[in-house]
């Protein structure tokens, strides 16, 4: 698992890429930016005590991912641990607003069930517009930026093709 530790408070810092591998034995192969390192650890309860290119350290975390407090040998530091999945996940949610985004369309070919909103109507990120039936499923349609409702395309009853405009976001 490939892991992006910034050891500066500040976010624009350069985070260090570690790899772990969890090798069939149990032990663990470690790359630090790209680097081969001799890692074996073992953990003590809450602590764990890591010997890291012959050097060991005791190590006890507080709080959980991705902001984490670590005392290592007594000394304390706040880092940011984020895993790719994670990465990928916080990626996923953030919506860059195109205008293509400020048009919502639907995602299959469908019946419109019921629309959720009304022209003039601000809505969230996330917040339902419409929900359509297709193959006996009801699938709700959501907004994927905030704005205002400039425009209903569709009424309840309504038969859509895939792609077809339900909402326009102002």
């Amino acid at each position: 698992m490939r892991y992006y530790v910034s050891l500066e408070p500040d976010s624009q810092a350069k985070p260090v890429v570690v790899d772990l591998i969890e090798l069939p034995s149990g032990a663990l192969e470690a790359r630090i930016d790209d680097r081969p390192v001799e890692l074996d650890v073992a953990y003590l309860g809450a602590q764990l005590s890591a010997r890291v290119d012959g050097q060991v350290v005791d190590l006890t975390i507080e709080g959980s991912p991705p902001e984490v407090g670590a005392v290592a040998s007594g000394h304390r530091s706040y880092v940011r641990v984020e895993s790719e999945r994670m990465r990928a996940a916080e990626q996923a949610k953030k919506t860059n607003a195109g205008p293509g985004d400020r048009v919502v369309k639907s995602p299959m070919p469908g019946r419109v069930v019921k629309v959720l909103v009304a022209k003039g109507d601000v809505v969230e990120v996330g917040r339902g517009l419409v929900v359509l039936e297709a193959m006996k499923m009801e699938n709700e349609v959501r907004a994927k930026v905030a704005g205002t409702v400039a425009e209903v395309h569709v009424t309840p009853g309504a038969t859509v093709e895939g792609s077809a405009k339900l909402v326009t976001l102002a």
